[in-house]
């Protein structure tokens, strides 16, 4: 986690600044959103100018900038690891706060719309974090989350401070955080992602991997990469979209 969150964090961002500004928000997005995914966060947590979104375990940033380019949302960022809240900041200007997602320093109601995309499964206080969501997003707001869900047995060992949960657990702990699941979509359902988009993502991984690939930081990311990808490859794993709401 820390290999992947705070070290390459920082390596991504470095490498974003100097390829240009067209390639900020997708190097942002690595492993935490593609363009149809957030689009259909946006519109299904109803997510408008001047409202008030956290993005929660926001790594780098680049969903939150997505959401602020494209909608004129109002975002803050909370992140647990320094180096992806220094990159956060180099790249996209917006508030970000060094905290752990199951204590956020945040007043009760004060954001509209919450999204925690692709964290649930990387700690073990998942029923806290959940918590921590319902308690900022105010009556009638929404929360988006990202979540890998484990459809077999996966050996923990082999994922270290991954948590992936299985379908029945996550419904638990949804259901424990008093929240109710409005939508949901299997992130395989998606349309494409646009070749642009691509194009810039391959452009970031090649350069991180020519500046950094002799580093073990790299190494052990891209190795933790690599083997989610093929879970989600052979069905093991999928990538599932929510909307929450409270109960």
């Amino acid at each position: 986690m820390e290999a992947e969150f705070d070290t390459v964090a920082e390596w991504t961002a470095k490498v974003a600044a100097d390829l240009g500004p067209d390639h900020h928000i997708p190097a942002g997005c690595r492993g935490s959103g593609s363009p149809a995914a957030l689009d259909w966060l946006i519109d299904r947590t109803e997510l408008a100018a001047g409202l008030r979104l956290l993005d929660c375990g926001a790594g780098v940033g680049g969903p939150a900038a997505y959401a602020a380019q494209a909608v004129s949302a109002s975002p803050v960022l909370v992140e647990p690891e320094a180096g992806a809240c220094r990159a956060a900041a180099t790249l996209f200007g917006h508030p970000v706060l060094r905290a752990q997602a199951a204590a956020l320093p945040l007043a009760d109601d004060s954001f509209d719309v919450a999204w925690c995309l692709g964290v649930l499964c990387t700690t073990p206080d998942q029923l806290p974090l959940l918590q921590e969501l319902h308690r900022v997003v105010r009556a009638g707001g929404r929360v988006g989350l990202l979540v890998f869900v484990a459809h077999r047995d996966i050996p923990r060992e082999e994922f270290e401070g991954n948590h992936f949960p299985t379908p029945e657990h996550l419904r638990h702990l949804v259901d424990t955080a008093d929240l109710v699941v409005e939508q949901q979509l299997s992130t395989a359902d998606l349309p494409a992602i646009p070749d642009g988009w691509n194009e810039r993502v391959d452009a970031v991984e090649e350069a991180l991997a020519d500046r950094y690939g002799h580093k073990r930081a790299w190494q052990m990311a891209e190795a933790q990469s690599g083997k989610i990808a093929d879970l989600l490859a052979d069905g093991g794993l999928t990538g599932e979209l929510l909307v929450l709401r409270h109960a």
